[in-house]
């Protein structure tokens, strides 16, 4: 048995996080899918292992852990890779980890779901949310504006909890080249060794045609 276990599945940008970043590392993992569109995360069986009934859960010998953030947290600690050299390195990581749970993944994931998984939408809902999420990602170009990356000049738990769900562009129906400092910012994250897209590092994709 792997020393890491994630359950997870590919469409999911907050467990593409935790999995990019125990990819990155090399790190002895394996995914285990969770059938969330069939609706395995709200049984009982699910909300016994993680009662929010939410995706990621990482499992190192007898630690459940859930919550992206937290995860990312666990495992720079634990595997000594992409976490902060001092305190005010920690509180800057912090701050954008909070950022993207608030603001950058809620909104992106929200209209992406609706978007292209969505059966019926209201178009109104779907402007509003992709609206938020455009605020977000400028705010972000803003801030890679003569960076490289999200905190320091190296790859951070911010920048890979950040980047969870922006490999989709089709899907959430944007064109990076609008944001110039976020798009060459992914491109250096894509071009780390290791780097797996989503869709190739988790399992479910793709999704059956009936669902």
């Amino acid at each position: 048995m792997a020393q890491f276990v994630l359950r997870c599945f590919a469409q999911s940008g907050n467990a593409y996080k935790v999995a990019l970043m125990l990819e990155l590392c090399g790190a002895d993992w394996e995914p285990v899918h969770v059938d969330y569109f069939g609706g395995e995360t709200r049984t009982p069986a699910f909300r016994a292992l993680n009662v929010m009934g939410e995706i990621p859960v990482l499992e190192h010998g007898a630690l459940q852990l859930s919550q992206s953030g937290v995860i990312l947290d666990y495992l720079a600690g634990v595997l000594g890779r992409f976490g902060p050299h001092d305190e005010t390195e920690r509180r800057e990581i912090m701050r954008w980890l909070l950022f993207d749970n608030h603001k950058l993944t809620s909104y992106t994931a929200t209209a992406r779901f609706m978007r292209a998984f969505a059966s019926d939408h209201d178009p109104a809902v779907l402007a509003e949310f992709s609206r938020r999420a455009e605020s977000a990602w400028t705010v972000l170009d803003a801030h890679l504006d003569g960076r490289s990356h999200v905190v320091g000049d190296r790859l951070t738990i911010a920048d890979l909890s950040l980047c969870g769900y922006l490999y989709w562009p089709e899907e959430i129906g944007v064109d990076w080249d609008r944001y110039p400092n976020l798009r060459d910012w992914l491109a250096r994250i894509a071009a780390e060794p290791r780097w797996v897209h989503p869709y190739a590092l988790m399992p479910g994709h793709p999704r059956p045609a009936d669902r």
